[in-house]
């Protein structure tokens, strides 16, 4: 996991070569900016970058084989690692000479720390440079990642700006902001600035600072609407209104939510787990634990509110009249 490697850097173990991959960006510039931290007397300023759709692999290596200059150790970051993918090597825009990588790789400068970006989310693992450099380089996947790995990034994020999330607290925030790294990254700074960058973060202090996303307010109108808690129903449907959501689209996101528990529930039926239905659904891991953790209504139930909403899906389209108050009449009735 990425957080285990962020924290070998944080402690100063440093290796000579890092592979980074994937497609989640956030992930990516973290790796680096914990290195820049991590290496002694280097500043974002001092980082050697090269792109290497402009500049070929060859020039790279011989900045990573010059002495340092006024620092005791260089970073490297080369981009855009284009010859990793599956690729017509003929196409590429640079005449990277790959053997030579190859061989630097068997024996990296110890002076230099070198970053090897491929921001792509598959590598053709058939070449024979993507196996030499996963051999010997340190290999950092920033993929999406899951429920739990979330829960830990959050942690290690607080901890980074001295505050403290219990996995309690990081899984509210997940509740509120959803699973958007940078959205996260955003909130936990907003509560590091709360707390002057030295406390412990609670579920009151989430609640009065953090805003919600419109995708976990409509899950929670869902969730309310469906189990005929009405009060609760209204509060959130104004909060959505005061934020400019429009009638007919949040019918639309109700019964795409209705429809998701209705797949949930025939799953569970059938034996599947929590990542299985992930996989099925192709949604995000903590959208199912949320719904699986609110116990669904009976299915009957979900069938029966798909179908009230579909109704009211017309009516809103096809007649005149205040359509807000529409919704929130449909939405009093209940089930």
């Amino acid at each position: 996991m990425v957080t285990k490697i962020w924290s070998q850097i944080e402690k100063g173990d440093i290796q000579p070569v890092y592979l980074l991959t994937g497609t989640e960006q956030h992930l990516l510039d973290e790796t680096i900016k914990k290195l820049i931290k991590a290496v002694p007397g280097m500043t974002a300023s001092e980082v050697n970058r090269f792109d290497l759709e402009e500049i070929p692999i060859q020039a790279v290596l011989e900045v990573a084989d010059e002495l340092p200059f006024l620092v005791d150790h260089k970073l490297i970051v080369a981009k855009n690692c284009s010859f990793l993918k599956a690729t017509d090597q003929s196409k590429e825009k640079q005449n990277h000479q790959l053997e030579l990588l190859e061989k630097w790789l068997e024996n990296p400068s110890p002076t230099a720390t070198v970053v090897f970006v491929a921001p792509y989310e598959k590598l053709d693992a058939r070449k024979k440079i993507t196996k030499k450099i996963k051999k010997h380089a340190v290999v950092v996947e920033a993929v999406a990642l899951q429920g739990q790995d979330i829960s830990t990034w959050i942690m290690q994020q607080g901890k980074d700006k001295g505050i403290e999330f219990d996995k309690k607290t990081a899984e509210f925030l997940m509740e509120m902001s959803g699973t958007d790294l940078l959205t996260l990254a955003t909130e936990v700074d907003k509560l590091a600035g709360y707390l002057a960058f030295n406390g412990i973060v609670d579920i009151d202090m989430i609640e009065q600072l953090v805003a919600r996303t419109p995708e976990m307010d409509v899950f929670r109108l869902t969730d309310s609407f469906v189990n005929n808690k009405r009060a609760e129903s209204i509060a959130v449907y104004h909060d959505l209104l005061r934020n400019g959501e429009e009638p007919i689209m949040l019918a639309s996101l109700i019964a795409s939510q209705v429809r998701l528990m209705i797949h949930v529930t025939n799953l569970r039926k059938k034996g599947y787990q929590q990542q299985q239905i992930a996989t099925t659904l192709r949604i995000h891991p903590y959208r199912v634990k949320l719904m699986m953790q609110r116990r669904l209504p009976p299915l009957q139930v979900l069938l029966k509110a798909l179908d009230d909403l579909a109704t009211i899906d017309l009516q809103l389209k096809t007649t005149s009249g205040n359509r807000q108050r529409k919704l929130e009449l449909f939405l009093m009735n209940g089930l």
